[in-house]
């Protein structure tokens, strides 16, 4: 174990130092793996890695559902779900807020990222909150911890990541998530509630909307509904696999933003290029925590995790959360797709062995990191958030997430205590 606690510590050491986070776990990984073998075997190690990664079939769902969240922002789908959502329930004290959460899940359910869905939301939500007099403390943690959404509510890329990383079916995590993701728009909804009941100043009212309009607005919004429920509707059944899933997702989603977008060839250029260069950064970090994942499977530290918990007489629930503020505290430091793919080979095989099921476990770890995108000091989506919001200070705006983050942490829990919640869903399609 000593090794790998050296190895985190040189990988921690590269991160302070500003070496991007795939570089650092690849040098860490590749020097350890000389170290505990030799310098030949860590050389022909990297190459079988980078060889097998770069043509494995199951990594191809990456890019397309990338490429799939890119061309639906360029097909204004965001606009017209905020629209939808704010016609309903803007009218209400914090409704914009709502309308932003809820439109937030919408657009999750078609994008899969948590940072996309924020940067979205930054130039729709933002400006007809300040409008209405929303306090800006609300306005970031609303749009940081609604982006989250992004890749709990499938199809999700972490979702992705997890499952080509432990073997588990991406089509029954897509399923899964579905239930895990409608309770966490409802627990932040939940936060907007609190936030207004306590400070009404913080969310006023906005207009009313009548009828005609709330149904004028929802047949705007039918190619989000056509194209969510094409894909896990065909996962569901088994007319295709998740990869396919994500090509005819694709496929849906150019269609639309040409038809409904006025999607030029130039602008189809941006977004490959947007894509690919999205995609790249996913495989590298990919690259890297497998190079290290070889280097901690050549050290004790699996098996001795797991003396440890069995020594310390643990319950494995007390197992669990201990390992959820593991994550937490990790969260702090890294971004989510790093986190995940440096821990998951180690708390997966310790998780599943403890009686519980790992498509479970991946919701867990998904619940866990949207926590992490709003925590300081990294938080990833409130620097997005501060991207737009300029005269907003960093302080503020960690302060606006902690409710939001209070409402995850409960659903945390709540998915810990009654683990059938997410995988009902699963067991019900077999």
């Amino acid at each position: 174990m000593i090794q790998t606690l050296f190895g985190f510590a040189a990988f921690l050491a590269l991160a302070f130092m500003r070496v991007p986070l795939a570089l650092a776990m690849g040098i860490t990984g590749f020097v350890g793996f000389a170290y505990m073998v030799k310098l030949n075997a860590s050389f022909a190690m990297v190459g079988q890695v980078t060889y097998e990664t770069g043509l494995a079939y199951s990594l191809s769902v990456i890019p397309l559902f990338i490429l799939m969240g890119n061309l639906i922002v360029r097909a204004k789908l965001a606009e017209e779900l905020f629209k939808a959502a704010y016609a309903f329930v803007g009218h209400w004290r914090g409704g914009l807020a709502m309308s932003t959460i809820v439109a937030s899940g919408g657009f999750g359910a078609i994008c899969g990222s948590a940072i996309a869905t924020t940067a979205t939301f930054s130039q729709i939500a933002e400006p007809s909150m300040r409008k209405f007099g929303y306090k800006p403390r609300l306005i970031a943690g609303t749009i940081a911890s609604g982006g989250t959404l992004g890749i709990l509510i499938p199809p999700s890329l972490i979702y992705v990541i997890y499952g080509i990383m432990t073997e588990e079916s991406i089509g029954k995590m897509f399923i899964a998530g579905i239930v895990p993701g409608i309770l966490a728009i409802l627990f932040l909804c939940g936060a907007v509630l609190y936030i207004v009941l306590r400070d009404p100043a913080a969310g006023p009212k906005g207009e009313r909307q009548g009828w005609k309009t709330r149904l004028t607005s929802l047949r705007r919004v039918w190619p989000v509904v056509l194209l969510f429920g094409f894909i896990l509707g065909g996962i569901f059944g088994g007319v295709f696999t998740a990869t396919e899933g994500a090509g005819i997702g694709a496929g849906g989603a150019l269609i639309f933003a040409i038809v409904l977008g006025g999607l030029k060839l130039n602008d189809l250029i941006d977004v490959l290029v947007q894509s690919a260069v999205m995609a790249a950064g996913l495989f590298l970090i990919l690259l890297g925590a497998n190079i290290f994942t070889n280097f901690v499977n050549m050290t004790s530290m699996p098996s001795d995790l797991v003396n440890m918990i069995q020594a310390a007489n643990m319950t494995p629930v007390m197992v669990v959360l201990a390992i959820c503020a593991i994550y937490i505290i990790l969260g702090m430091a890294m971004e989510e797709l790093s986190m995940i793919a440096l821990t998951v080979p180690l708390f997966y095989p310790i998780v599943t062995g403890l009686g519980y099921s790992g498509i479970w476990f991946g919701i867990i770890v998904t619940i866990v990191c949207m926590i992490g995108l709003t925590t300081p000091p990294v938080g990833m989506n409130i620097f997005v958030v501060k991207s737009t919001m300029k005269d907003l200070q960093l302080r503020e705006a960690f302060r606006g997430t902690w409710p939001f983050n209070f409402a995850l942490m409960l659903l945390l829990l709540l998915l810990i205590f009654v683990p059938n919640i997410a995988t009902a869903l699963v067991d019900a399609s077999r």
